[in-house]
This record gives structure tokens, sequence and C-alpha cells, in this order.
């Protein structure tokens, strides 16, 4: 992408359970990786999702986090499925407290219909997918990404990743208070 604007996409579970998720930490560590170049790309990308995160009232946690959050930055073309849903910020509102009996029966029952529809992207030079995982069910409760043919040469490249994390990352509209 020669002017650098990714263009995000998203899915989500329809069980997670977005209001109670106050803390996150990463999955793994990024020890096995091929070389020192890496590992910085890595904490890129793990730093900004930090830095979204906490903005939003997350806390960073290492043991036992209510979200896991796990990243791949795939290299080569690569065919992704994505899923057709309501947007998530509608959807979410429509989960809030604050909502009376008859409106949620009517909202449970428009529910009903909603399922995870396919969608195939077309094969992509490249694709860094964020995933966040509900840490006590293990399931993963969203999913974020961006079409993206990092070049890892490039003296652009922390610029990059940043710009593309963000931009995945700002599709998770999810507020806590902590």
């Amino acid at each position: 992408m020669s002017q650098k604007d990714y263009i995000a996409e998203y899915d989500f579970n329809y069980s997670g359970n977005f209001k109670r998720y106050k803390t996150f930490g990463f999955v793994g560590s990024p020890n096995n990786l091929p070389s020192e170049d890496s590992l910085e790309y890595f904490k890129t990308i793990e730093k900004t999702i930090s830095n979204r995160l906490g903005s939003q009232g997350f806390k960073f946690q290492d043991e036992k986090p209510d979200l896991l959050i796990n990243y791949k930055v795939f290299r080569d073309p690569v065919k992704y499925r994505g899923y057709e849903q309501p947007n998530f910020d509608f959807w979410l509102e429509r989960r809030s407290e604050h909502i009376d009996m008859e409106k949620l029966m009517e909202e449970e029952e428009r529910e009903k219909d909603e399922n995870y529809n396919r969608v195939k992207y077309l094969e992509n030079e490249g694709l860094l997918v964020i995933y966040v995982i509900d840490n006590k069910r293990g399931n993963t409760i969203w999913q974020g990404y961006t079409a993206a043919a990092f070049d890892f040469m490039s003296p652009e490249i922390q610029t990059d990743l940043t710009r593309a994390t963000y931009r995945v990352m700002d599709q998770f509209r999810i507020l806590t208070r902590n």
C-alpha cells in the first residue's frame, strides 16, 4: 500500500461478555523468534496494543488476565475468512444494562437471526491479525485484521507496524472501568 492507509476489519463472538473484562496479557513469549530484529517487531506490536488497551481502561496483568492477546503477521500471500455481522458498537449497545424488559425481549427475538455469515477475503500479500481471547473460557471473542504487505527491510517498518496495529485496535471499542 503506497499510502499506508490500512483498512481494518473485525469479527466477534456473540458469547463474549465484553462488559466484564478488565485486564489483559499476551499469549506466550516471542523468545523463539529467528532474530533480534523479529523480537523488535513483536515488541512494537505489543507496545501498541498495550497503549491502546490502556487508554481504554484495561490493565496489563501477567497472571490470569481476563483477556489474552495473540497476534500474527502473515508475510506470504494468504486467504482469510471473516464474518459479516452486526456493527460491534450497535451490538454492544443492545447488551447494555440500561435496557428495559420489553426492549430486551424484542432484541432477543431479533438475535435469533444473528449468525456467523462467512466472508472470504481475497488472497492478500500479507496480513496482520490480532486475536482477543477470553482467558477463562478459552474462546476467541474478537479478532481484527488488516491486509498489509510489510517490508521488513524498510527503515519505516516500526512506523508501519504501529500504524497497522492501531488501525486494527481502533475497531476494538470496549471501555472498561478499573
